[in-house]
């Protein structure tokens, strides 16, 4: 492809409201441009890199039995409203309506309409299990899109679903579709973990995020220092054992605490380490209140809360709400004496703790030398907290260190969820009508894109791998006004397309300054440069990642570009 042909505007500075590098990079090297708000084009430049993206994935998909359809982007609400999914999605979901007053959805993810395909095409254990993919935009209504295409209100997704006759048949998929995941992340040089996680407004459990490292990444992973567990921060369980103090316990006793809100302040006010306050926490979970107590030094974890009550909606009570019930507000709240109609919940280091303080559910007073159990009810302790660093890892090996990673991919086992809500059944061997077990597999293919950026790039722009660049090579003419560099130049395009080799040739009439710049911007691996030497037949060779050059001949180029692109 000539570049003077080409759409490719490059930019010399970084857009005002690109806050990351691959943001920044992508459009400054002309490979997307936003339309509005969280939602992008991808010009030329960016479609080839999505395209080999979306090639991987298809192999990979291919290779693990998986069959790629299309399904429809509209979906109609009614589907929804048979898994309940339409009032609890919340308002990520872009809703609209037809000219009849019709409710629909943009896909935000597909799972009710691909069980409700499945539902009315198998009916027999015969057609099971069945493994479906498709390739295509989803829609969600992000409340902040930011960092481009990492959080976007429309992006281009992967998303595969598999039906089974029993939970063995569901682990296999499980097992194909974690392993493929783990090819493509791998084939698109990415340095990723997969990590456990929370299957969140899916539905189903046991599911394993793959979450690319980045300081950029929104989500924190724990990971041992000494094997290979990872997982999201909100799902790693704590195996800390407290051991009982040998402390005695002394009387509780009311003080003065005025003026003293957070935790810190109370504690520096009353001359203890922030370990030895009680914090204490009202959460509204499915319409119930429930006080929640951690030390003051650990924080709760809203994730393993609900899932220990197995809730669907988990808030935290308002402060209006919580001076009703309690009769304080949220800096002077405590277990001690609480209306019997809340329930008090404590994180299991709690239970070994004496004379530590607590609000005293008194504006501007806390009780101190607090022992639990003995001054307040505790009606259960539960890991409730987040893991730490420097906390034993929870497969016993090593200690837990943090990360930060973008999620690319996700895969759930659904279990029965949608199949049930949907009426999903197939008829077994002795014609017995069971429910359909499921599997979900997602893949963001538009920030897997932005990912490998993340991790590609220098000072001077993208480093593409090479499998993924938007073409292998870069020729440059400096100055097509000189006969003999073009001369050279035409030929060399016409020998790398001849020999199937990718080539961008920039045969614009620009400063030679300004052909480099944009080169080391765009990112392609590697480049030929036809200038001052062409009438000798020679030009100058660089591997944009490494910086490398070397001179060669002409008749020696097709031979090198091959030799390179077969390492």
């Amino acid at each position: 492809m000539k570049q003077s042909e080409m759409l490719l505007p490059t930019l010399k500075e970084n857009p005002t409201d690109a806050e990351i590098k691959s943001h920044q990079l992508l459009v400054r090297a002309g490979y997307i441009r936003q339309i509005a708000s969280g939602i992008y084009s991808f010009l030329p430049l960016g479609n080839r890199v999505l395209k080999k993206v979306e090639a991987i994935v298809r192999e990979e998909m291919d290779r693990a039995g998986a069959q790629e359809m299309l399904m429809a982007a509209m979906q109609p609400s009614e589907l929804w409203k048979e898994t309940g999914r339409w009032d609890t999605f919340g308002p990520e979901l872009m809703r609209l309506h037809d000219r009849h007053e019709r409710e629909f959805a943009l896909g935000a993810t597909h799972e009710e309409v691909v069980t409700s395909i499945v539902r009315d095409e198998i009916k027999s254990y015969k057609k099971l299990p069945l493994t479906v993919f498709q390739i295509q935009n989803k829609f969600r209504d992000e409340k902040r899109p930011r960092f481009g295409l990492l959080r976007g209100r429309e992006f281009l997704m992967k998303d595969a679903y598999s039906f089974h006759e029993s939970y063995e048949s569901l682990d296999e998929s499980y097992q194909r579709m974690y392993d493929a995941y783990s090819n493509i992340f791998r084939r698109c040089g990415l340095n990723f973990r997969a990590v456990i996680a929370d299957s969140g407004a899916m539905g189903g459990k046991d599911t394993h995020e793959f979450m690319v490292l980045s300081e950029v990444g929104e989500d924190v992973i724990a990971y041992s220092d000494s094997s290979s567990y990872a997982a999201n921060v909100e799902m790693a369980p704590v195996i800390t054992q407290h051991e009982a103090t040998q402390e005695t316990s002394r009387p509780m006793e009311k003080v003065a605490t005025p003026e003293q809100k957070t935790m810190q302040e109370v504690a520096d006010y009353l001359g203890h380490d922030l370990h030895k306050g009680l914090k204490s926490i009202m959460f509204n979970i499915d319409g119930s209140f429930v006080m929640v107590i951690t030390r003051g030094d650990h924080e709760v974890n809203d994730v393993k809360l609900k899932n220990y009550y197995d809730a669907s909606l988990i808030d935290l009570a308002s402060e209006e709400d919580t001076r009703r019930v309690i009769g304080s507000g949220f800096g002077s709240l405590g277990p001690v004496d609480v209306n019997e109609d809340v329930e008090v919940i404590a994180d299991m280091a709690v239970e070994s703790l004496v004379n530590v303080s607590c609000g005293a559910n008194e504006e501007g007073y806390h009780y101190i030398n607090v022992t639990p159990g003995r001054d307040f009810k505790v009606s259960a302790y539960a890991d409730l907290r987040f893991i730490k660093e420097g906390d034993p890892s929870p497969d016993g090996e090593g200690i837990i260190q943090f990360a930060r990673g973008i999620e690319v991919g996700h895969v759930f086992k659904l279990g029965s969820f949608y199949a049930e809500r949907m009426n999903a059944s197939y008829l077994d061997a002795q014609g017995k009508s069971n429910t359909m077990l499921m599997g979900c597999y997602g893949i963001g293919i538009s920030r897997t894109l932005a990912s490998i950026v993340e991790q590609y790039h220098d000072d001077n722009g993208i480093t593409w791998p090479m499998n993924l660049a938007p073409y292998q090579v870069h020729l440059l003419s400096m100055n097509p006004k000189k006969e003999e560099q073009k001369l050279l130049a035409d030929d060399l395009y016409q020998s790398l397309q001849a020999s199937g080799i990718d080539v961008l040739y920039d045969d614009r009439k620009e400063r030679a300054g300004v052909k480099f710049a944009d080169s080391d911007l765009i990112g392609i691996p590697l480049r030929i440069t036809v200038g001052k030497r062409a009438g000798d037949g020679l030009v100058e060779f660089k591997v944009r990642a490494t910086g490398d050059q070397s001179e060669h001949e002409q008749h020696d180029i097709i031979d090198h570009v091959q030799t390179l692109l077969s390492t």
